[in-house]
């Protein structure tokens, strides 16, 4: 595979092109090429092949907050490759322009965006992707440049370009921090300097787990990444321990599938599983990637002493139960929080340090802390089937719910106050409303009188059918129609047996009619599943901690003589509609 890059462009919320960067060839333009990758069914792939254009192109697309990314190529290219690329494309134009990316910033910022998509891509080939190296060779306009340029003052050759590109020295000066001949490092500024240093380590992981009706987990899984923060002068070495839930012997059975930064020594992971030795680019990144199953054994206890299979920990456990009363039409939702994850406190989210030990106060733990796991963002989404018109009653015990018809799902969040007043149990009881029946929509026939105005109001007249004509009901009554009636009655005695015999069957119809109700409700109108979303500051589902931030200082350079970073960890995990049970 040897094809190249042809062109990018960016469209915004309403598909209006923003920006276009061709780099080769003759390829679609962004009007052609929009309707060609709308046409497509949605959920639209990350790559899609064009055979009907002029060559066939491949396109890959890539939506990041409100903009559409769409790359071409005409030739056969590494699908993994474009679409890294397009990744690579959001995070430098977010570091360079801002985040969240909007469209208007592209735009009011479009001198950069061009260089940056120009150093990026050289005539199709992927080229500098790295931010920290992508600064040495861009030109931003800083505060003064923008000043001067406004006043058109007369200013000596270079001022203004000293003062844009005074924090980003070029890479190509071999001389390193300290005036040390270092070799550049393509993710590493030279000449870093820092007033206060500091490194900051972010755990986040990302709950993939289905729940049976039981509760028996079926699969777990936790998606993790390592960001890392270095705001360290020079040029440093660090080292980050990492750890399992039973220590450093077995971490490499439990982090499956790592991807690493490219600043980390690949051979020293694989020596020692859990050791991360690198030299950091400046500032944010992500430094690792994992995988871990939260479900490592088969059955009984893992050959390490681990826990049973069934003992999945979450800090929420939900119970449904569907065609609840004499309709079957209600279900009801039971939350229970576990109470580790409960704690209040103002202070939230304070960075704890390593391995979770810091982050103390003078009344205990701090909130969001390893010590002090916070629970919090806990909501409920209950999808229901299409038949379900409305919900005529929702009863929360806590919280506020909301059910939106156009998305047919039902909303349940529970604010933090009331995870941290002490209720550990919380309920939710709805009765659901089904279709219309055939006769809900109109007035029952059978209620008509003949002429189609139901039921005759008191003194209304009385149509005689000897007479052919309407009568006074208080007029004498006519003897041939009272003897008639008389005869009437007589007969209708004799058939009362026959008309009990037909109430109790007419009953039991009511009866089997009503569990016929019930059971439709509770097949056709009862959610299927639910999905619970909740984040928790101070914890990991995988058990993965940091051990020790460290600086190898005889590998580092330029830092100074007893200067000694700060340090810290925080731990994060998400469930975003990640924690599925099944009904």
């Amino acid at each position: 595979m040897n094809g190249v890059i042809e062109a990018l462009h960016i469209y915004d919320e309403r598909n209006n092109p923003v920006l276009s960067h061709t780099y080769t060839a003759r390829p679609l333009s962004a009007t052609h090429l929009l309707p060609l990758y709308l046409e497509q069914p949605s959920p639209r792939p990350s790559v899609i092949y064009l055979p009907n254009t002029n060559p066939p192109t491949l396109v890959f697309g890539l939506r990041h907050a409100s903009l559409l990314f769409l790359l071409t190529a005409s030739s056969e290219i590494e699908p993994l490759l474009a679409l890294e690329f397009l990744h690579r494309v959001v995070d430098v134009l977010e570091e360079f322009v801002g985040a969240p990316l909007l469209a208007h910033r592209v735009e009011a910022n479009y001198d950069v965006v061009a260089q940056l998509l120009t150093e990026m891509c050289d005539a199709g080939t992927v080229n500098t992707t790295e931010p920290n190296a992508l600064r040495d060779l861009v030109e931003v306009e800083g505060f003064m440049g923008k000043l001067l340029g406004n006043l058109n003052l007369p200013t000596k050759a270079g001022f203004a370009t000293n003062f844009s590109n005074s924090s980003a020295p070029s890479l190509l000066s071999a001389q390193g921090a300290g005036g040390l001949a270092t070799p550049a490092l393509p993710w590493r500024r030279a000449n870093v300097r820092h007033t206060s240093n500091e490194m900051y380590a972010d755990l986040v992981e990302t709950l993939s787990v289905t729940l049976a009706p039981s509760g028996r987990p079926l699969a777990a899984f936790a998606h993790g990444t390592i960001a890392f923060t270095a705001r360290v002068s020079g040029v440093p070495d660090v080292v980050v321990v990492l750890s399992g839930p039973s220590g450093r012997h077995n971490l490499h059975s439990v982090v499956e599938r790592p991807a690493f930064h490219p600043c980390v020594r690949l051979a020293r992971w694989r020596e020692r599983p859990g050791e991360l030795s690198f030299v950091p680019p400046d500032g944010r990144f992500i430094l690792a990637g994992y995988e871990v199953d939260l479900l490592p054994f088969a059955s009984g206890v893992g050959a390490s002493g681990g826990p049973p299979p069934n003992s999945l920990r979450l800090p929420v456990n939900v119970e449904v139960r569907t065609g609840l009363g004499v309709a079957g039409s209600d279900f009801e939702v039971r939350l229970n929080v576990n109470r580790v994850f409960g704690h209040n406190s103002s202070a939230l989210g304070n960075r704890g340090g390593i391995g979770g030990g810091a982050g103390r106060g003078l009344g205990g733990p701090h909130p969001g802390t390893a010590q002090s796991p916070l629970l919090d963002d806990v909501e409920v989404t209950v999808p229901l089937p299409a038949d379900v018109r409305n919900l005529s009653e929702i009863r929360p015990t806590k919280g506020d719910a909301n059910y939106s018809p156009g998305d047919r799902s039902l909303q349940w969040r529970i604010p933090a106050k009331e995870l941290a007043s002490g209720v550990s149990f919380f309920g939710l009881r709805c009765t659901v409303v089904g279709p219309l029946s055939e006769g809900e929509d109109g007035d029952d026939d059978d209620d008509l009188a003949p002429t189609g105005f139901g039921g005759l109001s008191a003194g209304a007249d009385v149509y005689d059918e000897d007479r052919h004509g309407y009568q006074d009901p208080d007029a004498p009554a006519n003897p041939k129609r009272t003897n008639a009636l008389r005869g009437d009655r007589k007969r209708g005695q004799g058939q009362g047996q026959g008309q009990g015999q037909s109430e109790a069957e007419e009953t039991d119809d009511k009866t089997d009619a009503h569990s016929r109700t019930a059971a439709q409700n509770r097949t056709l109108l009862m959610p299927s599943s639910v999905f619970v979303n909740f984040s928790v500051k101070g914890w990991l589902a995988s058990g993965i901690r940091v051990e020790s931030i460290a600086l190898d200082p005889r590998r580092s350079r330029g830092l100074g003589e007893g200067v000694k970073p700060f340090k810290g960890v925080k731990y994060l995990t998400v469930s975003k509609g990640g924690v599925e049970l099944r009904c």
